[in-house]
């Protein structure tokens, strides 16, 4: 993932022709007037599929003295093109700031245009409306008015924050494509921040100097220099958030996000707001909801059955029973944390808590039992990659136990009581997380899933001529993620619903007549079924066209974006298999059989074979998908997009024909 963030505080100059054609573009644009070539814009070339189109945007930030106080001041100016009516969404703007109890950020200046082919429609500000996000956030919305297709919606407005740390940088890409997105930042040399770029895209402007005695504050001799930047992209494809199998879009849009490192004040003092992993540690281990509430050995030793902590053979043996009794004892409240109310007496004697209450329990018991056991902080896949070089509390919002048992490493998480010892939800599959060891110093640790998914179908279909139907009976067999999977689906769901909801998958008048699930054969790691059914209408006709697909895996190919600039991520490794055996029935020939396929990626990172075969009176047929690796890089992804395609077609349009002789 390290090629994603690239850290940096001055980005490498591109050639002086993109920087004079960025320049151009940024001083072309006064509020109210529109170049000929954005009015006669229809379709967007380089995204026939775009709706809109940012045809021009741009951020000024800078730090200014107002009635005594420094504040930090964030314009921004943007003119956006409808294309078509799919894109009318596009005119209902939101504007989010930021307050707490004693100040607030204030919007300020909010101006909007419809251009409709020379006429002009203002925003009128009785339209702008306010509401309260939560108790830190508010939001000012509007929507444009008399849109239209080919309307340019054109918008500013200014912010005009306390908050210095809100100074947070720019998003380049968004959800419908720019063709010129830039970002200005004038600093004063006293505020340092650092700065990191995402996303793989390039910038077409990084210009950075320096301007000498910028910012002056009443009372001080000495003014501050500034340091000018100016980030400019172009042609900035759309980002879309619903691809599948990805981690937090906010690991891979195109960005720079500053954060405030320390503050040189004018009177000679310093403020550092950065810190070291090692400052962290020490705050960690005092304070009353992280180092404080992983100190109750004494508790759990006194208030959970003593055969948990002495009956068992080894290590390994006892950590397991822990770990299912934590399972057992608490009902997960479904939150991943709450800073600041973390108490795991309360939960224990509740039996219900969140995500960093029930695994502190969970490490607390470990250790009471003689099992060294730390707290390990990590982050959702939906939150986003913590950041590796400096400590940034707010990108972590989960935890789990880290142990180690006969040298090897286990990571543990006992919110979901389906799960098997060793496993984690598939949230908290996101690459690392830290240990804080307290008796000695923080570390990075990878995560690597212990369990892949395993999905398997094997079946016999039969056909009764006289009913014109089929008859056959699959065995389900699901291991790893695909078995806790059914466990969970088992849990939540009556019989009757799990099994419409089965269904329900299938298409056509299929419906199940009998249901085992086979508990001799089935474990945590591992779930056995069987199930018989018919399919009513089959043998329709003197050609019969049959789709053997009775069950399939992938209903439609998850990757439809022409190119994708971040990885596909499959969490854990897969693999799929379907193999069944048709009887032809007797006065039926086999007109036509469906053509093998076998495919394998350059890099072995996925293969699929698919073969159906005649021997005798029985058809064989057989499906195979491995998907063994987690992590297919960006340069890969066209060969996993056609891999996709064949699965789908495959299981979709694989046509048995027979002919009634």
């Amino acid at each position: 993932m390290i090629r994603y963030l690239l850290t940096c505080v001055l980005f490498t100059f591109l050639s002086s022709n993109l920087f004079s054609q960025a320049s151009k573009r940024s001083k072309g644009h006064p509020f109210g007037e529109l170049l000929l070539a954005e009015k006669n814009l229809t379709t967007y070339d380089k995204d026939s599929t775009a709706n809109a189109v940012v045809l021009y945007e741009r951020g000024e930030n800078y730090f200014e003295v107002i009635n005594g106080y420094i504040r930090l001041v964030k314009k921004y100016h943007a003119k956006i093109k409808i294309l078509d009516k799919k894109g009318f969404d596009e005119g209902t703007i939101s504007i989010y700031y930021y307050h707490n109890d004693d100040s607030s950020e204030h919007v300020k200046d909010i101006k909007a245009i419809t251009h409709n082919e020379g006429e002009k429609m203002n925003l009128q500000q009785s339209k702008i409306y306010t509401k309260d996000i939560n108790e830190r956030w508010n939001e000012k919305t509007f929507t444009f008015p008399n849109i239209k297709e080919g309307s340019i919606l054109e918008y500013q407005y200014k912010i005009i924050s306390p908050y210095l740390f809100n100074l947070n940088g720019w998003e380049f890409q968004g959800s419908i494509p720019k063709i010129y997105s830039e970002f200005n930042a004038k600093i004063p040399g006293n505020y340092i921040y650092n700065r990191t770029l995402k996303g793989t895209l390039p910038l077409a402007t990084n210009d950075a100097s320096i301007e000498k005695q910028c910012f002056y504050v009443q009372g001080y001799p000495n003014p501050a220099d500034c340091e000018v930047l100016k980030y400019a992209m172009k042609d900035v494809p759309a980002f879309n958030e619903k691809e599948e199998f990805m981690l937090a879009p906010s690991n891979y849009i195109s960005k720079i996000e500053f954060e405030l490192s320390e503050h040189r004040r004018l009177d000679g003092l310093n403020k550092k707001y950065t810190k070291s992993w090692e400052a962290v540690d020490r705050e960690f281990k005092s304070d009353k909801d992280f180092g404080r509430q992983l100190t109750k050995k004494n508790f759990f030793e006194k208030n959970v059955p003593d055969s948990l902590l002495n009956n068992a053979k080894d290590n390994l043996e006892k950590a397991q029973s822990i770990y299912k009794f934590i399972q057992n004892h608490y009902t997960w409240n479904g939150k991943y944390s709450s800073y600041g109310k973390a108490r795991v007496k309360d939960a224990f004697n509740t039996k219900k808590g969140n995500a960093w209450e029930i695994n502190m329990s969970l490490i607390n018991l470990l250790n009471a039992a003689g099992i060294k056991t730390n707290m390990m902080l990590v982050s959702t896949r939906k939150n986003g990659l913590p950041k590796q070089n400096h400590p940034v509390m707010t990108d972590f919002n989960y935890i789990l136990a880290k142990t180690t048992i006969n040298g090897k490493d286990y990571l543990l998480d006992a919110t979901e009581n389906y799960l098997a010892f060793g496993a984690l939800p598939y949230r908290a599959l996101n690459y690392y997380g830290r240990v804080m060891d307290f008796k000695k110093d923080s570390y990075w640790q990878n995560i690597v899933p212990s369990y892949e998914g395993v999905q398997r179908v094997r079946g016999q279909v039969k056909f009764d001529i006289a009913e014109k139907r089929a008859k056959g009976a699959f065995r389900l067999i699901n291991l790893g993620y695909n078995a806790f999977n059914v466990h969970q689906e088992k849990k939540e769901l009556s019989e009757e619903d799990y099994l419409d909801k089965m269904e329900e998958s299938v298409k056509g008048d299929f419906y199940i007549t009998d249901y085992t699930f086979n508990e001799k054969n089935s474990s945590s790691e591992k779930t056995s079924e069987l199930i018989t059914f018919e399919v009513e209408n089959i043998l329709e006709g003197k050609m019969v066209y049959l789709n053997p697909f009775f069950i399939t895996f992938f209903e439609k190919n998850p990757f439809l974006s022409k190119e994708r600039n971040f990885p596909v991520d499959f969490g854990f490794k897969r693999s799929y298999s379907y193999s069944v055996n048709m009887l032809i029935p007797e006065g039926y020939t086999i007109h036509d059989l469906p053509k093998q396929k076998m495919i394998q990626l350059s890099d072995k990172s996925a293969s699929l074979k698919f073969l159906a075969n005649q021997k005798g009176n029985v058809i064989d047929l057989s499906f195979k998908l491995n998907l063994s690796q987690t992590h297919i890089p960006s340069e890969n992804y066209i060969g996993i997009k056609e891999l996709f395609k064949h699965v789908t077609e495959i299981q979709n349009n694989s046509l048995i024909v027979l002919k009634k002789e």
